[in-house]
């Protein structure tokens, strides 16, 4: 038994990343559920305990069995790279429209948990799906404002920096490269991804190519699915999770502030993982533009370099920078920098 995605030619072509605070939301509250989940997440939790605390948040754990369905009409797949949360729920509630269709994906979901489907709670909702619909979104949104969005920034780093990490061992070594990277239960051979499940879901992707999520909440755990029409979806759980919630770097060492200034070498050694200029200027308190013109000079000097992600430019530290934040050798030669008006480096190949 296990999830097959069995690729076309064209769906080679159309594999694509994307992030969803909306799903982060769910996880989130399947975390409050589940504790094998939350050993990373100890910090976050003592902060969000008494917001929690206010939520009942019942008739969404009613619907996230411990195996088995999960609705999708409550988490459809994001539509591109960088929605809004106000944006995936308009999603969710537009889904009322087809209350037989919603009634049935409550059902498959309800039935995988003993009892689930003939509680009361179960039963109003089946009664009267659409109104389960706009009720559980209502519950989304207060989850969301409770436990993720006061994070989000954080959290959007690090799903970011994830991406940027994976795009690249894409390009380096196509898909066999970045699967064999994503998660242990994952096997690619002869066209087809294989999840190893206890279950069995067999889908030809039919030109739509699989969407890609990194998740912070979804470790140790990799989830693939969706039943048409929805996209064809991974979901796997992000680098660096165990340092997500984790103070800020150490001190910048005093002789690196002397040969860079101060400012510049505070930039360069936060930048442990790839971060956009209002990341750093929030971890550092410092003014955007501060930070901007800090970036600016790291990046001629050799130092960073940078790739765009949507609407975001996320910078990062060359061989040579991490050589100086860290005291490590370079792993390879040094990018030799741009000078002024001399156009725009390419991201170098960064493992």
């Amino acid at each position: 038994m296990a999830f097959h995605f069995r690729f076309g030619p064209a769906d080679l072509l159309r594999c694509r990343f994307s992030i969803s605070p909306r799903w982060e939301t769910q996880e989130a509250v399947r975390t409050l559920m589940t504790p094998a989940r939350q050993a990373y997440h100890l910090p976050w939790l003592r902060q969000i305990r008494a917001a929690a605390d206010g939520l009942d948040l019942r008739p969404l754990w009613l619907l996230m069995p411990r195996t088995g369905h999960n609705p999708d009409f409550l988490s459809p797949p994001p539509l591109g790279p960088s929605v809004t949360f106000e944006e995936e729920l308009a999603r969710v509630r537009s889904s009322a429209a087809d209350p037989e269709a919603l009634r049935e994906d409550l059902r498959r979901a309800l039935v995988c948990t003993p009892g689930a489907a003939g509680s009361d709670l179960g039963r109003r909702m089946l009664a009267d799906p659409a109104r389960a619909v706009h009720e559980l979104a209502d519950l989304y949104e207060q989850a969301w404002t409770a436990l993720i969005a006061p994070h989000w920034p954080r959290l959007r780093e690090l799903l970011e920096a994830d991406i940027l990490f994976h795009t690249r061992r894409l390009a380096a070594g196509g898909l066999e490269a970045l699967f064999d990277g994503l998660h242990p239960d994952l096997r690619w051979a002869d066209g087809t991804l294989t999840i190893d499940r206890p279950a069995h879901h067999d889908r030809s992707l039919d030109g739509q190519g699989l969407l890609l999520m990194p998740s912070a909440f979804m470790w140790p755990e990799v989830v693939g699915g969706y039943d048409p029409p929805w996209q064809p979806t991974l979901v796997y759980p992000a680098r660096g999770i165990g340092a997500l919630w984790t103070a800020s770097p150490g001190p910048t060492p005093l002789a690196l502030a002397r040969l860079l200034g101060r400012g510049r070498a505070d930039v360069l050694c936060t930048l442990d993982e790839p971060a956009s200029t209002t990341a750093l200027a929030r971890r550092l308190g410092l003014a955007p533009a501060t930070v901007s013109a800090h970036l600016k000079a790291l990046h001629g000097a050799g130092l960073l370099i940078s790739a765009r992600h949507g609407h975001r430019i996320l910078y990062e530290r060359t061989p040579l920078g991490i050589a100086l934040a860290t005291g490590a050798p370079p792993a390879e030669p040094v990018p030799v920098p741009v000078p002024p008006g001399g156009g725009t480096r390419g991201v170098a190949g960064q493992g």
